[in-house]
């Protein structure tokens, strides 16, 4: 499996993700924990993402809603931070919430794992995924997680681009 510049494939009941971005691996790290950051790259084509609560540390809570452009359907979700290593690693309980934060029922509940590590002066994000059976796992890709994942890569990708461009042109 693979879509533009993202590498996936699954291990069992894991889908692993990776992207080298053209950035310091400091700036990616920031670009996933500031609320102010993350709205301008998570999620897929067409959609924007609000964050209502985003505490970054050991059982702190990021919830936020994707809303779709073109229709308006959103999509909410709720992850609680386990790990937290500054510029290294963040691990999350991630599962599907309404707009007060409880998780839904009946739909997976993933155990995400990223790291940050350099590659020459780029950064290899690694996104480990674990899923409570390789059938719930099979539900997120028939969902096309995979491909609306790649996009908000791709969107990060351009975001981070954007950013060091305006930085080396003076501007903020």
């Amino acid at each position: 499996m693979s879509t533009k510049d993202t590498r996936t494939r699954t291990e069992g009941r894991e889908l692993i993700m990776e992207r080298i971005f053209k950035a310091p691996k400091e700036l990616v790290y920031e670009a996933h924990v500031s609320p102010d950051r993350i709205k301008r790259w998570w999620g897929p084509t067409g959609w924007e993402t609000h964050s209502y609560e985003m505490a970054v540390e050991p059982n702190g809570i990021w919830h936020y809603c994707m809303r779709s452009s073109e229709d308006g359907q959103e999509s909410w979700g709720k992850a609680t931070y386990q790990e937290v290593v500054p510029n290294k690693r963040l691990v999350y309980e991630d599962a599907f919430a309404d707009q007060y934060g409880n998780e839904l029922s009946g739909m997976p509940e993933m155990l995400v794992q990223l790291d940050f590590s350099e590659e020459g002066n780029q950064t290899k994000l690694t996104s480990r995924t674990r899923f409570e059976s390789e059938e719930a796992l099979q539900k997120i890709i028939d969902m096309q997680a995979v491909e609306g994942m790649s996009e908000t890569y791709d969107r990060l990708a351009e975001y981070l681009n954007d950013l060091q461009k305006n930085k080396e042109e003076g501007q903020p």
